[in-house]
């Protein structure tokens, strides 16, 4: 059968692989996915893989584990029934925030996920935005890093008017991150400094740079509980900014952070559909951006053996 492409995808994010494929204009390949009363799991590839160039796409999302499991043991039957090459897509990496070894005895878990996606047969990695580059370092396969700046940088030159706007980092540790969308927007950047006070509260001890009557958009590459922005737009709106907005590639959005967004001067927030929107989650101020169309782009272009380059900026 050559090396025809084809895509499979668990169950992690329906929408976004459906939105890939039609973008690819190929249909989801035929897979099975059963998780037994025991927990197990067990996965049947229900077509003819031999030789083909294929691609299994599975994003980090509740349950976590359980995700995790389906694409390990997705990959393994891939690699099992004798496909060609096969890439693992992970729109966000499992166990990204895990890079680093902070604390004593502890697993560098971001390390660990790599060494078990070529271990289950993974001959490649295609992910956005890593929370650090260094993710890529672990890997014995090649990794490629879409940017998900473009598409969220994108939203906001299409839907709000830029002429007296400024673009915030929610703290220090995250310019460097949040500087590739004000350089994108060609926009000024200024900096929340924030300290931890002698009783353990964050608090929001100055703002580096002029917020004073401009509108505000914190950008980050990952919002989970929204903390650090929510004391932002308190602290740029305590400093005499007009309306402030946010923005983000990953919108993981744990626990109480919709319910808090909602309370907050924050107009909107937009996010990218590398993490599904839950129902529970969805809010009229939460915008999603597909980058289903960036992932069929980068898809075609591993296949075809071109340049994938110029999308990973």
């Amino acid at each position: 059968m050559g090396n025809d492409l084809k895509v499979f995808a668990g169950k992690s994010n329906p929408q976004l692989a459906q939105g890939i494929c039609k973008a690819l204009g190929i249909g989801l390949g035929n897979m099975e996915s059963v998780r037994f009363s025991n927990e197990n799991i067990k996965v049947k590839i229900c077509e003819n893989v031999r030789g083909g160039d294929v691609f299994f796409i599975q994003t980090s999302c509740p349950p976590v584990s359980e995700n995790l499991m389906e694409l390990l043991i997705a990959l393994d039957a891939l690699k099992y029934a004798s496909a060609g090459r096969i890439t693992a897509v992970l729109p966000y990496y499992p166990y990204a925030l895990a890079d680093s070894k902070d604390e004593p005895r502890i697993s560098v878990a971001g390390r660990l996920m790599a060494d078990l996606l070529a271990e289950a047969g993974a001959d490649r990695i295609l992910t956005m935005t890593l929370h650090s580059p260094q993710i890529m370092g672990f890997s014995r396969i090649p990794v490629d890093q879409l940017s998900g700046v473009p598409t969220i940088c994108q939203y906001y030159h299409e839907h709000l008017d830029l002429g007296n706007v400024v673009v915030a980092s929610p703290d220090i540790s995250r310019a460097k991150v949040t500087e590739s969308y004000a350089k994108r927007l060609g926009l000024p950047l200024v900096v929340i400094d924030k300290r931890r006070g002698e009783d353990g509260v964050v608090r929001v001890h100055g703002v580096i740079g002029e917020v004073e009557g401009r509108n505000v958009i914190f950008f980050d590459d990952e919002i989970i509980t929204g903390n650090s922005i929510f004391g932002g737009a308190k602290g740029v709106r305590e400093r005499g900014a007009n309306q402030i907005f946010a923005g983000c590639v990953h919108g993981t959005l744990s626990g109480e952070t919709t319910a808090h967004l909602a309370a907050t001067d924050i107009q909107s927030l937009a996010i990218t559909d590398t993490i599904p929107l839950l129902a529970d989650k969805q809010n009229e101020k939460i915008k999603v951006c597909s980058v289903a169309e960036l992932f069929a782009n980068a898809i075609r272009a591993i296949h075809d053996e071109t340049s994938i380059s110029a999308l990973y900026t």
